[in-house]
Formats: C-alpha cells, structure tokens, sequence
C-alpha cells in the first residue's frame, strides 16, 4: 500500500502526460499534453511559487511570518495564495483589474489582499507596484518575472518529467507567460535532442488571452532566454476559446484558455510534420472560467470548423 502524501506541497508536479490520439492530423504524429491543472491550487504555477518561496526561506531571504507581494494575472496569485498562508506569511497580490472575477474570489478564499491596477496598465504597472510596496513597506517581492528559481523549476521539474514519460521529443509548444515554462523545459528538451523545436504561443498585441503576454507590449521577461525559441505562433481568442472546447469535447480535457491557444498552435505545428512527438503544457485547468460563455455553445460549435483566419496567426518555422 503506498505511502499518504506528508501534505499538499508534495503533490506539486509530477503531473500526468495525456495522448491526444483523436486530434493527430497524421498517423506517425503524437499529441501529447502535460497536465498542470492537475497541481493543488489548478496551474503550473504551483511548480514555481513553492520552489522560489523554500529558496528564500533556506537563504534568508524570506524571514519567519513577512509579508509577501507579487504581480499577477491570476494563477501565479492563487498559488502564492496558499502556500503563503500555509507557509505563515501574509500575501498581497496586484492584478490588472481585467483578470477573470473567479480569480479574485480565490485569492480572496485563500486570505490574500487584492491590490488592483487599471485594465489597460496591464502586467507591467502590476510589476511596478509590487516592487514599490516591497520597497516602501519591506514586503518580500517573489518576483517571477526575475527569478532564476523560476527557470529552474521547470528544468529540472517539468522537463525530466516529460523526457522519462515520453523519451525524445521533436516539438515543444507552451505559452509565453513569464517566460520560464519555455525556457526550463525548452533547455532540458534540446539537450536531449538538438533538433527539438521550441515555440512559444503569444496573443496578438491588444488581445487579452489569460496566462499569455504578447512581447511586443514592451516587457521581455528577464527569464525568457529567446535563443531557446525557435518560433511564435501568435493566436486570437476565437482560436483560444474554440480549441479549448476541442479539447474537451474530442478528448474529455477540461483545460483552461491559454491551453486552448496552444492546442490550437500545436495542431498547426503537426499540420507540417509527417511523424513526430509534440508535447505541449496545459497550463491550468478550465473550470477557473466558469463566469465565460466558453463552455455554453453546444456539440456542434461552428467556430471549432471554421476557416483558418491568416492574420489570426503567425508561425516562424
């Protein structure tokens, strides 16, 4: 009989690696989706959050009991939430008040304060006001953004998992968020199997997809090592929205919105390739936007068929 967890922060990572075997254009082409939605708080951004706050913890620079802050969109929030509380801390989360409202109402359940920035600041104010309240009030600032830990987490984390469940993969696809997804894993993959490409998934500038940042607001990520990457693929919402429906209704997969746009940028990935392993990361589960209309169409959803739209993407190949 196997051993119970200790507790709920052994259960970060080690998520499953699901085929998606009815969404394959090609026979000798494998889908395959990494599950984060499937960590305690629902995201990938558990791996992270834990990792950076035991560093700061065993250096010091997290001291017993201080408050933490952090910018966010929302899982990053959520995560920091938690394991905050659980860890003794108080937490401050900023976010751009254009975050999802089921968002809101989970940091809130898990005690933190909610510090919001105007929709159309975005991210990069959020990031201004964390490090400014570090600064005034001597909040720890967990600064994903910045945080080695936070490439490291999923080098050694995510990455190994995906090369011992899958062995050699050809093609890697995950949002561009904070960059550390792609960068950790897109290192760990490439150094298994040089030919690997990396592509990361972006919206378009102007458009809100949550998880997902375009570059070309103005903010690189300082984790986001860009020679890793070896193409974009820029998708809408009506691809997001509608290739996360796909999933669940092809294959029973509940993920969230940014899992849709990169689905969507897989399948146009695989359209090029005669055989191959594409791994992709659903970076958080679907029922975090329960308040959309995402769910409400019916079986037969027109936008799951519709045409291509070529402005709607780009793909560097």
């Amino acid at each position: 009989m196997p051993e119970p967890f200790a507790n709920i922060a052994a259960l970060v990572g080690n998520t499953p690696l699901v085929e998606l075997r009815s969404l394959s254009p090609e026979p000798g082409v494998r889908l395959f989706a990494k599950l984060e939605g499937q960590n305690p708080t629902g995201s990938i951004k558990d791996r992270i959050v834990l990792r950076i706050l035991r560093a700061a913890k065993a250096s010091g620079a997290l001291a017993p009991g201080q408050r933490i802050i952090e910018a966010s969109t929302g899982n990053t929030g959520v995560s920091l939430a938690m394991f905050g509380r659980m860890l003794g801390h108080p937490v401050d989360v900023c976010v751009p008040e254009s975050v999802y409202p089921e968002i809101e109402e989970l940091l809130a359940v898990h005690g933190a304060r909610i510090r919001r920035v105007p929709r159309q600041a975005g991210i990069k104010t959020a990031i201004e006001v964390a490090q400014a309240v570090a600064d005034q009030e001597g909040a720890f600032l967990l600064n994903q953004f910045f945080s080695d830990e936070n490439v490291a987490a999923h080098y050694e984390g995510t990455g190994a998992e995906i090369l011992a469940d899958v062995g050699s993969v050809d093609v890697f696809i995950a949002g561009m968020g904070t960059g550390g997804t792609i960068t950790g894993v897109g290192r760990r993959l490439k150094e298994q199997n040089p030919a690997c490409h990396v592509f990361g998934v972006e919206p378009r500038l102007g458009v809100h997809v949550q998880g997902l940042k375009s570059l070309e607001d103005g903010f690189i990520p300082p984790v986001l090592d860009e020679d890793v990457l070896d193409g974009k693929i820029i998708v809408g919402n009506r691809h997001a929205f509608s290739h996360a429906r796909r999933a669940m209704l092809a294959e029973g997969l509940f993920g969230g919105i940014s899992s849709g746009a990169v689905l969507h940028a897989a399948m146009r990935a695989a359209g090029r390739l005669k055989r191959g392993n594409i791994v992709m990361v659903f970076a958080d589960a679907g029922w975090k936007y329960l308040g959309t209309d995402l769910w409400q169409a019916g079986d037969h959803d027109p936008a799951i068929e519709a045409h291509e739209d070529p402005l709607d993407d780009v793909l560097w190949w």
